[in-house]
């Protein structure tokens, strides 16, 4: 069994582990020391050599997406942190922030220095106020340590960071909408060329990184991009963390080498409930292809989940059993998608409240075989031809879903889901009042 690698994680359990006293005490800000003596240009090679690929989804090699910045041109150069962590499922970055953020805040002083940036922001999800309050907190320890501000540790370096609440917007976890909402418009994507590299925040050159992403900078300085790129597999290099939700015995946050397997973790999480059997689960969040205990021994890597039909995404495994109705649980993910839709493009706008209604007919019992093949042909439809990847999230898990549970959405024809799996042996999607749809 492949070893667990508490890094970003391994002090979450101490009584205070979000304070700067306790982040100091485990070598933090070391690495900033580390850093800020070393050529910037250094640290991009650095991150380079490490293997780091953006743990927000999409996978992108982080040193590279450095490397795109053109050279200085006297300007200001900006990173944003994109900690607008809002997919169902999707559970990762919020636990790190509360748990350990100045993993995070020493990261973000080490990317700004490596790319020039003298101003960075972190960009969250305004629901999550308690996180919102703790970040501002770390912020405000790591000014009054010398960590940030004016002439940083003496080195003449400054930086400042502003943390920023949104509004709540799925998309605005999309990069250039969140830089539009950033600057005070309506959260919707740009087209692209031009790319935030050249064109971000404000106009200027803008590196956007995922939490996790920028929080393992300061373990890769402190032990070498040698340390990290010698654990996972070849392409899908070093640690992340994998949230395990729904019913297993033990839910929570796994960190670990990429390329382990579900079952090694669901070993490591006690297994599937008592008397129960795996039926399907997310490897990536609700926007990514959905996988059967067919797929028990995927390595949980790039390469290998996209081989086998899927996206790695944000290694959230959302684990379901017997119980659960898979035609009730996507219906309640295209909602999802349906409301978020920023309403910019045609297919997903229109695609998705079109795959809302045929959900919730199949659900209800009072869909037709028709249906089933107008769902697919949305999905086809919106796949590719939607402004960015929202759309696409959308169709995944339904087009996946209608591929191994067939059977389940044609007897969505004629019997509502309750009715073929009873909601009193199921601890997820409670029944609501019986509801009745008009066809």
């Amino acid at each position: 069994m492949t070893d667990l690698t508490p890094i970003l994680t391994e002090f979450w359990d101490h009584p205070n582990s979000w304070t700067l006293e306790t982040y100091e005490d485990k070598q933090g800000y070391q690495a900033l020391r580390k850093a800020l003596a070393m050529p910037a240009a250094d640290l991009v090679q650095m991150t380079k050599d490490s293997g780091l690929r953006g743990r927000g989804g999409a996978g992108f090699p982080t040193g590279m997406k450095w490397g795109f910045l053109p050279p200085p041109d006297g300007g200001p150069r900006y990173l944003v942190v994109n900690a607008d962590e809002s997919e169902p499922g999707t559970c990762k970055d919020i636990p790190l922030m509360m748990a350990a953020p100045q993993f995070l805040i020493e990261g973000v002083a080490i990317t700004s220095y490596a790319i020039g940036c003298n101003h960075a922001f972190i960009y969250l999800r305004g629901e999550v106020v308690h996180v919102y309050r703790r970040l501002l907190r770390a912020v405000e320890e790591a000014y009054a340590a010398g960590y940030l501000g004016k002439d940083i540790l003496g080195t003449g370096f400054d930086l400042d960071v502003t943390v920023h609440a949104g509004a709540g917007a799925y998309i605005c976890g999309e990069e250039t909408a969140l830089l539009d909402s950033l600057e005070g418009r309506r959260g919707q994507p740009r087209l692209k060329p031009p790319f935030p590299a050249v064109a971000g925040l404000y106009a200027r050159p803008t590196v956007v990184n995922n939490v996790e992403s920028i929080a393992s900078i300061p373990p890769i300085l402190s032990r070498g991009a040698d340390w990290f790129a010698d654990m996972g597999t070849e392409k899908s290099q070093g640690f992340g963390i994998f949230s395990l939700s729904g019913h297993v015995t033990r839910p929570g946050q796994y960190e670990a080498p990429l390329g382990i397997t579900l079952r090694e973790l669901v070993d490591m999480a006690g297994g599937i409930r008592e008397g129960h059997r795996l039926k399907f689960w997310t490897p990536g969040g609700s926007s990514t292809p959905i996988f059967t205990d067919a797929h028990w021994d995927v390595p949980l890597d790039f390469e290998s989940v996209a081989a086998a039909g899927s996206m790695l995404g944000t290694r959230a495994l959302q684990i379901f059993d017997e119980t659960v109705s898979v035609v009730r649980a996507v219906s309640r993910w295209t909602d999802f998608y349906a409301h978020e839709s920023c309403g910019k493009c045609t297919p997903c706008r229109e695609g998705t409240f079109w795959l809302k209604q045929i959900m919730t007919r199949l659900e209800h019992g009072q869909g037709t075989q028709e249906d089933i093949d107008k769902l697919v042909d949305i999905c086809d439809n919106i796949l590719g031809r939607s402004f960015c990847a929202l759309g696409d999230g959308a169709t995944s898990p339904i087009t996946s879903a209608v591929q191994y549970f067939r059977e389940e959405f044609e007897a969505g024809t004629s019997q509502p889901w309750w009715e073929l799996f009873p909601p009193e042996k199921s601890v997820l999607f409670p029944v609501r009042a019986k509801e009745t749809v008009s066809a």
